[in-house]
């Protein structure tokens, strides 16, 4: 067939596949061109769940009446102009395509007025082409867009709605989300005539936190830890809750980037580890988290919903919210080892009279840690009392000078997590001119140790000197934080107990391990072939396959017999779906032929060497994301002697010389 150019019509219908999946989505979307229009105020009418009608009014800054008919062309926005905006943005909507998608099923009017404007202006389209109608219309300042009869002309899209209370449900749900992010906006949201919700503005901390109780519920406020931390670009602020209120389903879990609504793996990674060891596996942790970044370290055009982002520096932002959230959570239920002898922070709750949330304040500020960040805009209202210790019922709670040892030792561990991480000193004399032998030097067991090498000879005025050098004798138990990437295929890492190398070219088939390994003997999750491939077989293959019939399925490898001479591939693992199949299987048949015995984790190793690349040269971020994803996919059991691909890092020698 030849190629052609797609009508505007059937483009638009294309792009409303993504955009528009339901009732919600329209109102997602007009509801954050209202908020990016500058709005104070937004009112949303629905009538039988959104498939009748929707209709969206703010008193936003309007669209010119020039304008009106471009606004619902395709990717006609305001709100970027160049390259350099996408890779800053700033607002809710930035791709200009969700007005013409939805006016392409559905009955769309969109009437607006401008300050500068006499008079306001209505447009009309109707699932078709880009033409428009514009008539004079009455209206104040601001825009109202109505969406009538949603999928009317795509009758097979409209199928799939669900009952009218299910899709009413996804829009309170979706405007829940939104009152919490924008707490300047106030949201009226009406079904069939009634007021169903009503959230005002809020500007103190009080109303801020009545409306986060209005949405999350009174029993959130009474179990929560307000947090408020920065780190140089990063900054996250919100609530998380006590394992106290913790829920046995996941739905008071929310989440904002920069404003944005978000369901983020990387973050949900780090907010679930954050409470490992606090919460029950049926039980599910309830937050609501703001997290803001430098535009430019976060790529927000990842997703067709815009449901994910990808931040340039994903570890870094992976451990702060960790470290945060779980340092918080162990203050807020007394988990402290006293280890620390300064103080910088504190955390002090409201009287039991009083009730209320928990809220982490400054005492003195950290020479070199993360800082409370300074409240702004409607978040942290014009007084900015919540910083300063402003309970929930407007009573200032002031640190005690002879507090607690309980309440002492939970302000040191809070400092001491914050601070920059390194070994315990160890005392070193400087008549010791060679360094310890492997047995003494060990790093981790099984590696091979450097040779023993010869120390510089102190001078007479410094030989019986003693001094505090660094060392790292230890065991390897954690990874720690990612520093730098050396000669281009090691990453140097630092944990509690000093610095690591990590060979990232190792790190990468102990990850691809890691997805093929068993848990608990059970069989790893085979993935479906969107079209099964037929792979033509010898009589020997056939063999291996009925032979290994149980160790193919116990790996993920789905095959199916097809005849005496093919087998059809159902099903792969992860790791091999985008491998070439049709000359990765018949290698992995001859390698179990050439074999005496064979099992799965001789198959594994089989695997991993063929389909790991080896490389010369990694960047920081590549480095970092499959540390990253090592953590994740082992968790605890993360083997550290294998593969020797870690290794301790001795700084002794060149300290000793620097001091000597």
């Amino acid at each position: 067939m030849a190629i052609k150019i797609l009508p505007a019509r059937l483009a638009n219908q294309i792009a409303a596949g993504e955009v528009v999946e339901r009732p919600a989505s329209v109102v997602k979307e007009l509801v954050e061109n209202s908020i990016d229009s500058g709005a104070t105020r937004i009112d949303v009418d629905i009538e039988k769940g959104g498939s009748k009608l929707i209709r969206v009014r703010d008193n936003g800054s309007g669209i010119e009446k020039d304008e009106l008919g471009l606004a619902l062309s395709r990717h006609a926005t305001s709100k970027i102009h160049s390259l350099d905006d996408l890779e800053a943005i700033l607002s809710l909507g930035f791709r200009g395509e969700a007005l013409a998608s939805i006016s392409s099923v559905s009955r769309l009017t969109l009437t607006s007025r401008t300050a500068t404007q006499g008079e306001a202006w209505s447009a009309y389209a109707e699932g078709r082409d880009m033409a428009v109608q514009l008539t004079p219309a009455a209206h104040p300042v601001g825009t109202t867009v109505e969406v009538v009869d949603l999928f009317f002309n795509t009758p097979a899209r409209r199928k799939f709605l669900r009952t009218e209370k299910t899709e009413f449900t996804h829009i309170d749900e979706l405007l829940k989300r939104i009152a919490l992010s924008c707490f300047s906006v106030s949201i009226t949201l009406r079904h069939n005539g009634k007021v169903i919700r009503q959230y005002r503005a809020a500007k103190t901390d009080i109303q801020i936190e009545k409306r986060v109780a209005a949405v999350c519920g009174s029993n959130f406020m009474e179990h929560a830890v307000a947090i408020t931390l920065d780190h140089d670009d990063l900054k996250l602020k919100g609530w998380i809750t006590t394992p106290d209120g913790a829920r046995s389903q996941s739905d008071l879990q929310y989440c904002y980037v920069n404003g944005r609504m978000m369901r983020d793996k990387l973050i949900n990674h780090a907010i679930r580890q954050s409470y490992e060891s606090a919460l029950r596996p049926e039980q599910f942790a309830t937050y609501v988290l703001f997290i803001e970044i430098d535009p430019h370290q976060v790529d927000v055009n990842v997703h067709p919903a815009k449901h994910e982002v990808r931040f340039h520096q994903a570890r870094l932002v992976h451990d702060f919210i960790y470290q945060a959230l779980s340092d918080a959570l162990a203050q807020s239920i007394e988990l402290v080892k006293p280890m620390i002898a300064k103080s910088a922070y504190a955390i002090t709750s409201p009287s039991n009279e009083q009730g209320g949330a928990y809220s982490i304040q400054e005492l003195s500020l950290p020479t070199s840690a993360f800082k409370e960040s300074t409240p702004q805009n409607a978040w942290a209202s014009d007084d900015s009392q919540m910083s300063r210790g402003k309970g929930k019922q407007g009573q200032t709670y002031h640190p005690k000078s002879n507090s607690s040892d309980i309440q002492r030792k939970q302000s040191d561990a809070y400092r001491a997590l914050f601070e920059p991480i390194s070994p315990a000193p160890c005392k070193y004399e400087h008549v010791v001119s060679e360094i310890p032998d492997d047995s003494q030097s060990t790093g981790v067991e099984g590696h091979d140790h450097a040779p023993t090498k010869k120390r510089p000879q102190p001078n007479a005025l410094s030989q019986h000197k003693t001094i505090e050098i660094e060392t790292t004798s230890f065991q390897v138990t954690e990874l720690g934080k990612a520093l730098a990437i050396i000669e281009g295929q090691c990453l140097l890492m630092q944990n509690s107990e000093g610095c690591l190398l990590v060979d990232v070219n190792k790190a990468a088939k102990l990850r691809v391990e890691g997805q093929l390994r068993l848990i608990d003997n059970q069989a790893l999750k085979s993935q479906p072939l969107l079209i099964p491939l037929n792979i033509p077989m010898t009589l020997d293959d056939m063999t291996v396959v009925a032979v290994n019939h149980l160790v193919f399925s116990q790996l993920g490898l789905e095959l199916k017999a097809k005849g005496k001479t093919s087998v059809m591939v159902m099903g792969v693992p992860q790791p091999l779906r985008q491998q070439n199949l049709q000359q990765l299987l018949p290698e992995l048949f001859n390698f179990i032929k050439s074999q005496p015995t064979i099992n799965q984790g001789l198959i594994t190793q089989w695997i991993t060497s063929k389909i790991v690349e080896v490389k010369s040269q990694y960047t920081l971020s590549e480095a970092i994301q499959i540390v990253s994803d090592l953590e994740h996919i082992w968790g605890k059991d993360l083997p550290f002697d294998h593969y020797h691909w870690i290794q301790p890092v001795d700084f002794s020698a060149p300290i000793s010389a620097l001091l000597s």
